[in-house]
């Protein structure tokens, strides 16, 4: 296809002469106007490859206003034609940038050499802009700031999301230095950091950013970024400018902090399931022990028909062992292994109930409020258990204001929607009860905050504290299924949140039991690996006048049982067993002997014996360390029950 060009001549004779060699040359002429009117209409009418236009034409636009108007509106090439080359007219048409001059007159062969430069060197700014606009829609459409500077530093690009990030738009920025945009300083310190160009001038390398900068837009906000910066290279591999790519990371670090901080509560969750898994084993030994001595004490105490010598030491001995017992049921309340008998329950029946021994045991100097739900839904726990953990909380509550302050009980309904639970590994979404207890002390300090739920951790004085009751508490509200975190608002006191799930209205209250007599002439197969708490149980069994046959281990429970002509009524057993366990002995035993009736016992719950350390209906347990009276009770209530 030939090139298609326009004439701009207004003497018609120089125009037709112009038009007969520009065809003899093999151009295809569009049009001949005398006007820069006409040839800013016909510019943009049939988009020719080129103009040639005389400089001074008649009319409101002279040739060179023409030009100029012609380039920035139609980016078609211009080429002057014109007689005169004075360098005032030379100085005016430069303004234009044209693509060449003809100096009339002038021969063909100058007249197709002009052309055809002027031809090339439009297409190569076309392509040139092409590619520019590639680079700058590409520049626009990622997510960094990119930010261009020549060799002084002063910048000659900002990609859309560079504008937003430092405020600066385009149009502004250009030509001013890059430390007037691109403000950043240390995170921490808030000094003024390196700016990373400054290097990539001066070394001619590739640099990042220091860790922890922040960018300063200039409307006064800021970014945490990262960033590196390259150079600029020329012909000759000289720098010739920088750029510079960063991005926004308050995202990137929000996900970091959330990632360390449910990083922490797993490596916190492990470290107290371990511990929890050692206090419980250590309890389970320990009430082995304790059912010995209490046991034999209690044995003493009820022999002895006055107080002589002996009553003192020995109900010293007792005292001592019920403590060290009670110390053993918080170790196990806090590993999650104790025995539970949930119930249905109203929290605020039990707040209002135990309302009223806290307002003895807080004192005067603190007020005790109750703010309840009055539809508050019921949740399923151990009454016990809850009681024990608004009393622990009470009284480190009441230990945390000694001057006296307010604490408060307080329940209300929660639903938990996914966005709620995704930080809170452990807790589902749904309907949830919250129990409150807050108070107006000091608070509870951040490096201590981790450490709160340990056992045997505590911040009060020697003799003053086991470290066990925000242990047990912990532990009480896991097993009971629920969450429990810890609230400290700087100079407002400390407020422990536990979230128990809810569940349907509970039935009506079962009527109280009958008083359960101990004694009896039944048949009791007693099974027990340890010795001593064998023996004491024997005892107590015995003096019940029970028939009693014992045994150490499994096995050996078989073969007396095998060995017994006559039948047994109960076995006894312990749970957790060397080579086979309580429940596999009882499976074994009622294979043989069908109506036989079962009672466990165990210093702990072991979760492949009794899931969720609840046994089920049908089911009975009695938990070590127990009384000899407390035995021979559950022995007869086991015996006298259906089934």
């Amino acid at each position: 296809m030939p090139h298609r060009i326009l004439i701009v001549e207004d003497e018609r004779i120089p125009a037709a002469d112009l038009e007969l060699r520009l065809t003899a040359l093999g151009y295809e002429v569009v049009g001949s106007v005398a006007t820069g009117a006409d040839a800013l209409r016909l510019a943009g009418e049939r988009a020719p490859d080129l103009v040639l236009m005389d400089i001074r034409l008649r009319g409101d636009l002279d040739g060179i206003d023409a030009a100029d108007r012609v380039r920035a509106e139609h980016f078609v090439p211009v080429v002057f034609l014109t007689a005169h080359s004075d360098d005032e007219t030379l100085t005016r048409a430069r303004v234009a940038e044209p693509y060449g001059y003809l100096l009339k007159p002038f021969q063909e062969r100058e007249l197709r050499t002009v052309i055809e430069m002027a031809l090339y060197k439009h297409a190569a700014e076309r392509r040139l802009r092409a590619s520019e606009r590639r680079y700058a829609t590409t520049l626009a459409s990622i997510g960094d700031g990119v930010i261009a500077t020549d060799r002084a530093g002063a910048v000659t690009f900002l990609n859309p999301v560079a504008e937003r990030l430092t405020g600066w738009p385009l149009a502004e920025a250009a030509g001013r230095s890059l430390h007037d945009v691109f403000v950043i300083s240390n995170e921490a310190t808030r000094l003024p950091v390196e700016n990373p160009v400054d290097r990539v001038l001066r070394e001619g390398r590739v640099v990042g950013l220091a860790n922890h900068t922040v960018l300063t837009a200039r409307t006064g906000g800021e970014c945490p970024i990262d960033d590196c910066a390259a150079p600029i290279l020329d012909d000759r591999g000289a720098v010739d400018g920088a750029v510079l790519v960063f991005r926004d990371i308050t995202a990137r670090r929000r996900q970091e902090d959330e990632k360390a901080r449910l990083d922490e509560k797993l490596r916190e969750g492990t470290k107290l399931e371990a511990i929890g898994r050692l206090a419980g084993g250590v309890a389970h030994d320990f009430n082995n022990l304790l059912t010995v001595i209490n046991g034999y004490a209690d044995l003493l105490l009820a022999g002895l028909t006055e107080r002589g010598p002996l009553w003192e030491p020995l109900a010293a001995i007792q005292d001592a062992g019920e403590r060290a017992a009670r110390l053993t049921q918080q170790l196990l309340a806090f590993s999650r292994r104790s025995m539970v008998e949930p119930k249905v329950l109203d929290l605020n029946a039990v707040a209002t109930h135990i309302g009223k021994l806290l307002r003895r045991l807080i004192g005067e100097h603190i007020t005790l409020a109750l703010a309840l739900d009055p539809y508050l839904a019921p949740v399923t726990a151990d009454l016990g258990q809850i009681e024990q953990v608004i009393i622990n909380l009470a009284v480190n509550a009441r230990d945390a204001m000694p001057g006296g302050g307010r604490l408060t009980l307080e329940t209300r309904n929660v639903e938990l929607r996914p966005a709620d639970t995704a930080s809170q590994p452990d807790l589902r979404p749904g309907r949830y009860v919250r129990l409150a207890v807050a108070d107006t002390g000091a608070g509870i300090p951040e490096d201590v905050r981790p450490h709160i739920f340990e056992p045997f951790f505590t911040t009060k004085g020697v003799g003053k504290g086991t470290g066990l009751g925000l242990a047990v508490v912990h532990g009480v509200v896991k097993q009971a299924g629920g969450h429990i975190t810890v609230e400290c608002p700087h100079g407002a006191g400390t407020t422990f949140v536990m979230l128990f799930p809810a569940c349907a209205a509970p039935d009506a209250p079962a009527p109280a039991p009958a008083p359960v007599p101990t004694g009896g002439t039944e048949t009791i197969l007693l099974v027990e690996d340890e010795e001593p708490v064998r023996n004491i149980a024997r005892i107590a069994l015995d003096v019940q006048g029970y028939t009693v046959l014992t045994a150490g281990c499994a096995a050996d429970a078989l073969n007396v049982a095998a060995a017994h002509p006559g039948r047994i009524d109960l076995l006894v057993t312990d749970v957790v067993m060397p080579n086979a366990g309580g429940r596999e002995l009882g499976d074994a035993l009622r294979a043989a002997r069908p109506n036989v009736k079962i009672l466990f016992m165990s210093g702990y719950t072991d979760e492949a014996v009794v899931p969720d350390g609840a046994f089920g209906s049908g089911e009975a347990f009695i938990q070590k360390p127990f009384s000899p009276i407390g035995l021979a009770r559950k022995v007869r209530a086991v015996l006298d029950a259906r089934g």
